[in-house]
């Protein structure tokens, strides 16, 4: 009898033996419903049996002794606050026992591998594996960088040498500027003296003038050359360092590749076909091509390996945030999250082959029946009233929007149409022209910030201030499309300023007036922690889902195409 047998029945006897990462629930969930399909990991509302997981696992959390890591939840904790996803899969055993597995994204207080979790797809901190060793490798060449780099010869032939060029350029600078006086002084000789010398005398002047042109091209060449000189000496002494350190900058390089490539290879992943695939071909046809960073760590596919592996069929999964956000990610403490799109999605489509799942909800169109509402119409514009879950326009799979249904209204339209867009989840007034002299005009002033616009939200949560500016850099996150982070590096800046109208128990009602218009500037500047640290009701991708985001594109004042008068339209959140 194979090993993964004799395992499963000691399961079914309930004996003291048990899967290491099995657990199961300490109440009876037998009332609860199993799933007819597996939860779709991009997009999906916990179900009861993984809520009632997941709540297991917080009070684990809460309570356990097993390892210590600073969460950035008790402010006296020491160490670095580092929040971590969680994730738990609900699965049934042959004997149709119900149990749950638990996992971690990455490395948990240092170490990859609990015994409460799941262990990683591969090891690589195990005692003596090849990334330990390679890395030692990797870490001894960056040691002798460093040290050719900080040498205090190697610094100050660099500053000498930077001096001199910087001398070097100066100098020479003066001199071409000498050179280009010179010449347009003897233009205007030999302009001079062609109407009132004689021949012989403008000829004789004309041959000092010439000579004059060759001395200084001569004198240029030889302080070219005389500095070449002295810059060689210096890039000579240099270049005994450089070459080294060029180097092993190769070598560092090429054993990097090696070591990532070999790590791509160990980390293989199953599916209920035992089915194996490894991480470079699983990437292949992916846009990058290649694994990005950290793949293969993130929980979900932890847990479904540790599924696969010991014959476990899943049943249902969710993950969830535990701790301080990190600065540039909005992530909020025991909210739910569905898995990554850069990292997990390539993997999951492998890991769930023949795995009946919910359906996908972005391939649906919510907003199919809810009917645009004309606020005003003339030769030149049109102004809607876009409702909640409507697209501005067509998407990869929805084709259903503002645009097409204007283009089907209004047939003769010429113009580009939407002037803007708004975000499919908001609703509020959007800007049509019907031709292009309208749409370039009105357009002109959305890129010269002279349109007044003001947006109504209702905040999940009480905010204390009562006005201010908020100002973060925002840039697409490439791993999880399309939520945007804060990158102080290569975002790009995005302002609003904001101003509190009304507060009530549990929410706050809030202005927008936003003076950028980055992707989801307003939901980030609310939810993030250094904009309102607070997410705007119904924010799926920055907060908790709700039955809609309550952001309403409210109020809107632009110069008009044909008059050149100022117009103003506002419609009321219908919340």
């Amino acid at each position: 009898m194979s090993s993964k047998k004799v395992q499963l029945i000691f399961l079914q006897e309930k004996t003291t033996y048990r899967l290491p990462a099995l657990h199961f629930f300490d109440e009876d969930v037998s009332s609860i419903s199993i799933p007819s399909k597996f939860t779709f990991p991009f997009y999906y509302e916990p179900h009861p049996l993984a809520k009632k997981a997941a709540e297991t696992l917080q009070e684990y959390l809460k309570s356990q002794n097993d390892f210590k890591h600073n969460f950035g939840l008790d402010k006296n904790a020491e160490g670095l606050e580092i929040g971590k996803m969680f994730g738990v899969l609900v699965v049934q055993l042959e004997s149709s026992e119900l149990g749950y597995l638990a996992a971690f994204s990455g490395k948990l207080a240092g170490h990859n591998d609990h015994d409460y979790f799941v262990p990683p797809i591969f090891n690589m901190l195990t005692d003596n594996s090849f990334f330990l060793k390679e890395e030692q490798e990797i870490n001894l060449i960056n040691d002798e960088l460093l040290q050719l780099e900080e040498n205090s010869t190697y610094k100050k032939l660099k500053l000498e040498f930077l001096q001199l060029k910087e001398q070097n350029e100066k100098e020479i600078s003066v001199f071409r500027e000498e050179m280009r006086k010179r010449k347009k002084e003897r233009k205007r000789k030999r302009q001079d003296a062609k109407s009132t010398m004689p021949v012989e005398e403008y000829n004789s002047l004309l041959h000092i003038l010439g000579n004059e042109s060759i001395k200084y091209k001569f004198d240029l060449r030889e302080l070219t050359e005389r500095w070449e000189g002295k810059l060689s000496v210096v890039k000579n002494e240099l270049s005994k360092y450089e070459s080294k350190i060029i180097q092993l900058r190769e070598k560092r390089a090429i054993k990097s590749a090696a070591l990532q490539q070999k790590l791509f290879d160990h980390y293989v992943f199953l599916n209920q076909y035992g089915e194996e695939k490894s991480l470079s071909p699983i990437f292949e046809n992916t846009f990058t091509q290649k694994p990005p960073a950290g793949s293969g760590e993130c929980a979900a596919p932890k847990l479904l390996q540790y599924a696969f592996k010991h014959n476990l069929k899943p049943i249902a999964m969710a993950e969830f945030w535990w701790g301080a956000s990190p600065s540039s990610e909005i992530r909020k403490h025991e909210h739910y999250y569905p898995a990554c799109l850069g990292k997990c999605k390539p993997i999951l489509g492998h890991m769930l082959k023949g795995i009946e799942m919910d359906e996908n909800p972005m391939l649906q169109n919510p907003g199919i029946n809810r009917p645009l509402e004309y606020i005003f119409e003339d030769d030149h514009i049109i102004i809607v009233n876009k409702p909640a879950e409507v697209l501005s326009v067509p998407g990869i799979n929805i084709e259903d929007s503002v645009y097409t249904r204007i283009k089907e209204a209004f047939p003769n339209t010429t113009g580009p149409l939407l002037v803007h867009r708004l975000d499919m989840s908001t609703s509020g007034i959007v800007v049509i022209a019907k031709d292009l002299d309208s749409h370039k005009f009105i357009q002109r002033q959305f890129i010269k910030r002279t349109i007044d616009k003001r947006y109504t939200a209702l905040l999940d949560g009480y905010i204390k201030s009562n006005e201010g500016i908020i100002d973060l850099p925002l840039i697409l996150d490439v791993d999880d499309r399309p939520r945007q982070m804060v990158c102080f590096e290569n975002g790009k800046s995005s302002r609003t300023k904001w101003k509190v109208i009304e507060r009530r128990k549990g929410y706050t009602r809030i202005y927008f007036y936003p003076i950028t218009g980055r992707t989801h500037q307003l939901r980030v500047h609310a939810s993030h922690p250094d904009g309102l640290n607070t997410p705007i009701i119904g924010d799926d991708l920055y907060g908790k889902k709700g039955d809609r985001l309550h952001l309403h594109a409210a109020y809107i004042s632009f110069v008009h195409p044909k008059t050149k008068e100022k117009v103003t339209f506002e419609v009321e959140a219908p919340f």
